[in-house]
């Protein structure tokens, strides 16, 4: 007897543009996601590799005339790839495209990125959606926008409080014919997308002056960039791949990222300072890279004047008159550099203390003044952070008899001491974390 009736070969076709995923290009979009340590984006950035190797299939089979370059594309970079939830800097010929992977769109309105649209170092002549369906292993190609059109359409539609607009789908073009003609016969020039800024976002200053305090709101894995940042400051983090790389304590070259800040100092994937080691006259390596002087143990008598040594005896006996107490046993060092215009003097003491209990802890005293022969030409904040909140906030002003600003912190011997100087018109440094480790 035949079971077989019509209703089984009753079947939904699959739509023209959509592209079957082969186990190969699963694998690999597996392989990439491994990079990426922001747990929220696992998902999204296994579905931006999928979505990036469909489209390549699909250009590869309907326009292989035309050249592919995805060398500086962003799911290769994985500082972008833990926060942004497109793909970008794909290119084909002059053109650049980004592409926008979405599950199973069961609405008609798509959740864009506001930073491809309105960062001009993500933005794209072409936009193109595509819906990828994992389990089916199928992706298809929705419909694409130009530049010029997503922004003229967009100007009614105010952005999301979590960094996206919400677009209807109906504004993409479905039919991708008109896609592959754009991209062989259009000069990129038809599609004016905006200039690139050749100077950093005035927010990224002051960023960096509170990076380091923000840090900890910034990895928690319960809060999202925007429920800590204002677009502002997300815009100059976005733009910036060192505090990206920071944020995700990403490794550059041999597992060791330089930045370059004021005067030849640099801070270093994970930096510390171990002032512990000046109880023992040693200094580390990078304290000596960033031109730390170790001064010998105080003895005034034995040296010359107006060395740095018979500067800081001074400064210290002026402390103690105030009421403040430095044992012998205390160590400092020093270094000069520049801020903006100023010229400046960073001493640092540190010794030994027993709090309540008998817990071992440490003191970190902290002097801050122009460099001998020189005066400031404005306010200098320094800011003292732990590792989740600022401990002290003081300010060094030209116009004030002061000549030295001071700030001590103490903590127990797994703690750490963050200096971030800055000064009204945002220049600023943050210096490697101070720590006590003596042993």
């Amino acid at each position: 007897m035949n079971y077989f009736t019509d209703a089984a070969f009753e079947f939904e076709a699959s739509p023209l543009e959509t592209i079957l995923l082969e186990e190969t290009v699963i694998e690999q979009a597996r392989e990439l996601c491994c990079s990426i340590q922001n747990e929220a984006q696992h998902w999204q950035a296994y579905l931006n590799a999928l979505a990036l190797f469909a489209f390549e299939e699909w250009l590869l089979e309907r326009a292989p005339e035309l050249p592919i370059k995805r060398e500086n594309c962003s799911i290769f970079q994985p500082h972008y790839a833990n926060v942004m939830e497109a793909v970008y800097n794909f290119e084909v010929g002059e053109f650049k495209i980004c592409l926008m992977a979405m599950g199973s769109l069961t609405d008609k309105v798509i959740a864009f990125p506001r930073a491809v649209m309105e960062l001009p170092e993500f933005a794209a002549h072409f936009y193109v959606v595509i819906e990828v369906i994992e389990e089916l292993e199928q992706a298809t190609i929705q419909g694409f926008i130009r530049y010029d059109r997503l922004i003229a359409c967009s100007r009614s539609h105010p952005a999301e409080p979590n960094w996206t607009y919400r677009l209807p789908l109906t504004w993409f073009e479905s039919n991708t014919d008109e896609l592959l003609c754009c991209l062989r016969f259009l000069e990129p020039d038809a599609i004016a997308l905006p200039p690139i800024p050749s100077h950093p976002r005035a927010a990224l200053s002051t960023l960096q002056a509170e990076f380091s305090r923000l840090l900890p709101q910034l990895q928690s894995h319960g809060r999202q960039l925007w429920e800590v940042l204002t677009w502002e400051q997300g815009a100059a983090l976005l733009t910036s791949s060192e505090l990206l790389n920071q944020l995700f304590a990403i490794p550059q070259g041999e597992n060791v990222e330089v930045i370059p800040v004021e005067k030849g100092l640099q801070t270093l994937k994970e930096p510390i300072v171990n002032v512990g080691l000046w109880l023992r006259d040693e200094i580390d390596e990078l304290a000596q890279k960033l031109s730390w002087v170790l001064l010998p143990a105080f003895a005034p008598e034995a040296v010359p004047l107006r060395s740095p040594t018979q500067e800081l005896e001074v400064i210290l006996k002026q402390l103690e008159r105030t009421g403040a107490t430095i044992p012998p046993v205390a160590r400092g060092a020093y270094t000069d550099f520049k801020l903006a215009e100023n010229s400046l003097r960073l001493y640092a003491v540190t010794w030994p203390r027993l709090v309540p209990n008998n817990i071992q802890a440490w003191t970190l005293l902290l002097i801050l003044g122009a460099a001998p022969g020189t005066s400031l030409s404005g306010d200098v904040k320094l800011l003292v952070s732990d590792k989740s909140n600022v401990l002290l906030e003081r300010l060094l002003e030209p116009k004030t008899e002061e000549r030295y600003l001071y700030a001590q912190a103490v903590g127990t011997w797994d703690e750490e001491f963050t200096v971030t100087l800055s000064t009204p018109l945002g220049a600023s440094l943050t210096l490697p974390p101070f720590v006590f480790r003596p042993n």
